[in-house]
C-alpha cells in the first residue's frame, strides 16, 4: 500500500489480447529527523502497472501531480537488451483510489463544498478521504526519468 503523487501522466496501452494496461509513476515523500536532530527529506519513486477497467479509469481521470493510493503486489521483471540483463521492479495494482485533484492531501477536491458548509450532523460520520500525508511539492528536476 502506498500513497503518493503522480510524477507523469499515465500511459494507456492495449495488450494483444485486448486488455488495457496503464503504467504510471508515483513519488512518495518521507520527512524525518536524523540522530543529530537535523531535518532530512527522502523521495522514493515507484513504477505502477494497472490492468483492465481500472487501467482505463486511471488513464482517464489521473494526471501528473494528482494524489493516488495504490494497493498491490511487487513484481520484478527481467529481460536482455544488447547482451545486458535488465531489471524493472514495479507494483502491479489490485486497487487504485484517486486523491485530491491538485495533489495536496489537505485541500478539498475540486468541485466539493467547503467543510464549513457541511450540515452539523454529518461531521461525525465522514472519514477523511485520503490518508494524512506531508504537503510538499515534487520538483520535476529530481525525477530520474
Amino acid at each position: 500500500m502506498i500513497y503518493g503523487n503522480l510524477t507523469r501522466d499515465p500511459e494507456l496501452k492495449a495488450l494483444p489480447s485486448g486488455m488495457n494496461v496503464c503504467s504510471m509513476s508515483i513519488a512518495t515523500n518521507r520527512v524525518y529527523k536524523d540522530r543529530d536532530g537535523n531535518r532530512q527529506e527522502n523521495v522514493d519513486y515507484h513504477n505502477i502497472v494497472v490492468f483492465g477497467n481500472q487501467a482505463e479509469n486511471s488513464a482517464k481521470y489521473l494526471s501528473k501531480g494528482n494524489g493516488v493510493y495504490v494497493e498491490g503486489r511487487i513484481q520484478t521483471r527481467s529481460w536482455e537488451k544488447e547482451g545486458q540483463k535488465q531489471y524493472r521492479t514495479e507494483i502491479v495494482a489490485d486497487r487504485v483510489q484517486f486523491g485530491p485533484k491538485n495533489g495536496s492531501a489537505g485541500a478539498a477536491p475540486s468541485g466539493s463544498a467547503p467543510a464549513a458548509a457541511a450540515p452539523a450532523g454529518d461531521t461525525k460520520e465522514k472519514a477523511p478521504s485520503v490518508p494524512a500525508y506531508p504537503e510538499e511539492d515534487i520538483n520535476p528536476e529530481d525525477i530520474p526519468f
